[in-house]
């Protein structure tokens, strides 16, 4: 099995050569007192502690690394997170999934509404993002643009009563457990948040047209991350879906590559945990 950094913070790392040395002092000379001494970084054991209660999946999916060099990537990610929040009351690395949910008043501040443009085109005329999606939405067409393709979006914020009828629709035509492999129960949807959009055609074979290889290939440099990757339906909940993409940002987008093989959902659950602890 290989080494993780979580393997690391469980041994090594929380006794330096000094330490050992101190220690090695004392039992050799029992009248002198020596204090242990303390890691260099108060917060390696915050990280140890959130390490340890993560998922046994998410805890090998972490490679091994300097706990140093990750809690400085991570507080890039906080203050690229604090410097993107507006006046919503969600953080935008807010933690929704089966488990965490938001209430049926929720409505993101400030929606702006996502037309037929230059930019993108668009399948439906009631489509609106944040401030901080919608901007990033705008970067990415430009590039994708740049690059001759020209982004459709057909799918962006639900409110708490779209998304119930929605799911009803779906339990109605496929059944309960069919349903919710694919469909979010009201106040689990990402798309509440209104950071979430559903590109092209919403169908399996979107990701081998031009347009979804060259979402694929960019969207993590414009900040916006796959939510529902192939073969991680037990960790995230939901089947494979190709086309939908969450903005996070840029900063989280790179932590996330780096630090949690590419899986947004083990990213997430960390940082909730880590916001969590005092």
């Amino acid at each position: 099995m290989k080494k993780v950094l979580f393997v690391l913070l469980s041994s090594v790392l929380f006794f330096s050569c000094k330490e050992k040395i101190a220690l090695a002092q004392t039992n050799k000379a029992p009248q002198k007192s020596v204090e242990p001494v303390q890691p260099a970084n108060p917060e390696i054991e915050k990280l140890r502690t959130v390490l340890s209660s993560m998922s046994e999946r998410c805890k090998n999916a972490i490679p091994n690394g300097n706990p140093e060099e990750f809690l400085s990537d991570l507080h890039k990610v906080l203050a690229a997170e604090e410097k993107l929040h507006r006046n919503d009351e969600l953080d935008l690395l807010y933690l929704i999934d089966k488990k965490h949910n938001v209430g049926s008043d929720y409505v993101p501040k400030d929606l702006k509404s996502v037309k037929n443009n230059d930019l993108w085109n668009v399948s439906r005329n009631d489509l609106s993002l944040r401030p901080e999606g919608y901007a990033a939405l705008e970067n990415l067409s430009r590039a994708a643009l740049a690059d001759g393709i020209k982004l459709m979006v057909s799918s962006t914020y639900r409110s708490y009563s779209y998304q119930d009828r929605l799911f009803k629709r779906y339990v109605s035509q496929d059944g309960l457990e069919l349903a919710e492999r694919y469909s979010a129960r009201p106040g689990t949807s990402q798309h509440q948040l209104g950071t979430a959009v559903d590109f092209g055609s919403i169908t399996d074979d979107w990701g081998d047209t031009e347009m979804g290889k060259w979402v694929y290939n960019h969207a993590a440099d414009y900040g916006w991350s796959l939510s529902f990757p192939k073969g991680y339906e037990d960790v995230t909940g939901y089947m494979w879906e190709c086309w939908h993409f969450r903005y996070i940002g840029v900063e989280a987008c790179a932590f996330q590559k780096k630090w949690f093989s590419n899986v947004q959902q083990f990213m997430l659950e960390f940082i909730d945990k880590w916001k969590q602890i005092e």
